[in-house]
């Protein structure tokens, strides 16, 4: 199998293929302690974040759109500070609490980290070999 030649389809796929892990590692079917639900769900959002950003900015080198996801990922654990109503309404939904969460936390922050430093190395060392 080869990879597709356009890289906004590769980094689009790669972004729906960790959005399915990270939903899985926190449907109740896979029966992961919350713990590890919680995390790994986290890590595999900065992943999601460092593919998205690859694939708006493809020919940027791996480290730039590492960072560019890293502040993404910090801005949206930050913005969970600011209490407005219809964005707390909108954190109150299933929709809202994935893609923004509900609570502040600096160790979501460092599992964002944790996701984004091994997808910008896959980029790096795999797909790009820049």
């Amino acid at each position: 199998m080869s990879l597709p030649r356009s890289p906004r389809v590769l980094y689009a796929t790669l972004a729906i293929a960790t959005i399915a892990a990270g939903l899985a590692c926190r449907s109740p079917m896979l029966g992961l302690a919350p713990f590890y639900a919680k995390y790994a769900g986290s890590i595999l959002w900065g992943g999601m974040v460092y593919w998205l950003v690859a694939m708006l900015t493809p020919k940027s080198h791996p480290a730039v759109a590492a960072g560019l996801a890293a502040l993404v990922a910090i801005g949206s654990e930050f913005s969970q500070l600011i209490q407005i109503g219809w964005l707390d309404q909108f954190r109150a939904t299933r929709i809202g609490v994935l893609l923004l969460g509900r609570y502040f936390a600096w160790t979501d922050i460092a599992a964002y980290l944790v996701g984004i430093a091994p997808a910008a190395a896959l980029d790096r060392l795999v797909l790009r070999r820049t």
